[in-house]
């Protein structure tokens, strides 16, 4: 029975959302008790990797952070490989409205952000933080709603949540770049020719392209470079197709989801929402940093992506997803806004003082939640609205 009971939690699209959820409130809860001590000395434990005295020394939330998070984007590049190639992304007709949307979605938010913060130099390194989106968490929202909402909708929000995470990526490569090591970058392109001769002869074992990517990772890492985006270019390199025609991307995806999905975001969740309540008052809500991340969420998510939507589709330029209505369309805004894991993780990169990232986990979770909530009541609205106008009139 609890077997049973598992396999069908695990099988729901939901059930991702719903433990990165979890992992989340546990956080806070561990954040605020007794174990908070533990908690933080935990993730600032030194781990190294030594090799005669030259590697990687890092805290454990680094590691997480950079390692961890490095497989989080492989998987994301897999993904973008795959819809460019055969899915969604392989038209560009399909493509212009999430597009346009996406666009919407990552301006707006780091304009809210900015203008609130314009006053306070410091903050502003964190402009990018509300321009993310989760898709494990809006996904998982829309899931909620079930088969009430149009199928096209779930289409429109992956290619909007999937064009969000590239544009994402772009920010981390320009913007959120360290000192760079221009040596360490010449040594990563040796393990890049090689993953790009694999992927030119259509090599079909998967082993040494991931020992190359685990190289090119540990080369970037040093150069300066984030690291995730080694993951993102090694998943690039990962054959659509074999020599056999059988296809190593499908196959490590399909291998690598779960793991990600149910270990790997859950841990970062649990490592980086901590956000410490002790000494806080409802006022410090309502200072520049967490309040420019939270109407960032909110707000700019909201007119970005619905503002743009309705001018393309009320001007002619772009149809309505096929069974949508404004409403809907609003109440995929609100769940844009939901930035949870990839704004904790930009978040990482713009702050090392704990206190100004304690005031982004509280940005961003409280800017994820209501967008959360307005998502969902706007979408089952949406939903029962269409259901009342499918029923026939009653007879006179």
């Amino acid at each position: 029975m609890l077997v049973r009971a598992i396999d069908k939690f695990f099988s729901h699209e939901a059930s991702g959302g719903i433990l990165l959820m979890l992992s989340a409130l546990l956080a806070m809860i561990v954040a605020n008790s007794a174990l908070s001590g533990f908690y933080e000395g935990t993730l600032a434990t030194k781990i190294s990797v030594l090799w005669d005295g030259e590697g990687l020394s890092k805290a454990l939330i680094l590691w997480i952070n950079d390692g961890l998070m490095a497989i989080f984007f492989f998987l994301i590049g897999l993904e973008l490989k795959r819809e460019m190639l055969e899915g969604k992304l392989k038209n560009p007709s399909d493509v212009v409205l999430p597009g346009v949307a996406a666009i919407g979605g990552m301006a707006l938010p780091a304009i809210v952000f900015v203008l609130i913060n314009w006053n306070y130099s410091v903050n502003l390194t964190g402009w990018a933080i509300p321009a993310a989106t989760d898709i494990a968490f809006a996904l998982g929202i829309l899931a909620l709603v079930g088969s009430r909402a149009p199928s096209s909708l779930k289409v429109f929000l992956l290619t909007l949540a999937i064009l969000d995470d590239l544009g994402a990526i772009l920010i981390i490569a320009v913007f959120y770049t360290a000192e760079l090591k221009v040596d360490y970058l010449f040594l990563a392109l040796a393990p890049l020719a090689g993953l790009l001769w694999l992927n030119y002869k259509g090599a079909h074992r998967i082993a040494p392209a991931i020992l190359l990517g685990a190289i090119m990772w540990y080369f970037v890492l040093k150069s300066g470079v984030h690291a995730t985006l080694a993951g993102v270019v090694t998943a690039f390199c990962i054959p659509l197709k074999d020599k056999w025609g059988k296809s190593p991307l499908h196959s490590l995806e399909h291998g690598l989801a779960p793991y990600v999905l149910y270990l790997i975001i859950p841990i970062f969740a649990f490592a980086n929402a901590g956000v410490v309540l002790k000494g806080m008052t409802f006022g410090d809500l309502f200072a520049p940093l967490p309040l420019g991340i939270a109407l960032g969420l909110l707000i700019g998510k909201q007119v970005g992506v619905f503002g743009l939507v309705m001018l393309m589709v009320k001007t002619g330029m772009a149809r309505m997803p096929a069974g949508a209505t404004p409403l809907h369309i609003y109440g995929i805004a609100c769940l844009a806004g939901v930035g949870f894991t990839m704004s904790l993780f930009i978040g990482s990169l713009s702050f090392a003082d704990p206190s100004l990232m304690n005031d982004v986990r509280l940005g961003v979770l409280s800017g994820s939640v209501i967008s959360g909530i307005m998502g969902y009541t706007a979408l089952m609205m949406a939903s029962r609205r269409t259901e009342d106008e499918a029923q026939p009139a009653p007879a006179e």
